[in-house]
């Protein structure tokens, strides 16, 4: 006996839905693996990029279900992606639950991340270089040998804090959060590659 034509389209949505379900989940394994490159939790990374390949919101409940993760994990993740300001919280119309969406603008999130980065990374280096060279022996004070190697350790940590410091005011401008520095930079860069 023949398949019915409905009998076809209902198994053709759910090979497509089975398909869509693979793919998202292969880009939220592969975000995953990126995140340990960053020094970012894997399970936090995974959230986030659950959250912005569905493009709808979530609740804690189906962001446990779908990455198979305990409810203290995903409450961590979830914390720590709202302090990146890389998602949201939202309400339900109806439901009382929490849910919670991922800023769908690439250029945006690319700009809180690198902020936050900066912040983690960067500033803390530039105030330890700080204090590195405040505590370095004043090449005045020494003669001969000494005075010349404290000159070029001298020399060595000021072009290190003037590049870093040119490296963060660069960073600064690029991901300001109202300004499209990013991706005009990105977008000019590529065009010397043409």
């Amino acid at each position: 006996m023949p398949t019915p034509p409905d009998q076809f389209a209902k198994r053709d949505q759910f090979d497509q839905h089975d398909q869509l379900i693979e793919t998202q989940d292969r880009f939220i394994a592969s975000w995953g693996q990126m995140a340990g490159a960053w020094g970012i939790s894997r399970t936090m990374a995974e959230a986030h990029a659950l959250l912005y390949i569905t493009g709808h919101p979530m609740n804690t409940d189906e962001i446990m279900d779908r990455l198979q993760i305990s409810r203290g994990n995903a409450s961590m993740s979830i914390r720590a992606l709202l302090d990146w300001g890389i998602i949201s919280r939202t309400h339900k119309r109806g439901d009382r639950k929490e849910y919670f969406e991922a800023d769908q603008d690439v250029w945006s999130m690319f700009r809180s991340i690198v902020r936050e980065r900066i912040k983690r990374e960067v500033e803390p280096l530039l105030a330890t270089l700080y204090e590195i060279r405040d505590a370095s022996p004043a090449p005045d004070d020494a003669t001969g040998k000494d005075q010349k190697e404290l000159l070029a350790h001298q020399k060595r940590l000021e072009e290190m804090l003037s590049f870093m410091k040119t490296m963060e005011k660069l960073s600064q401008r690029f991901v300001s959060p109202s300004g499209s520095g990013l991706e005009l930079a990105a977008k000019l860069l590529t065009k010397f590659d043409k």
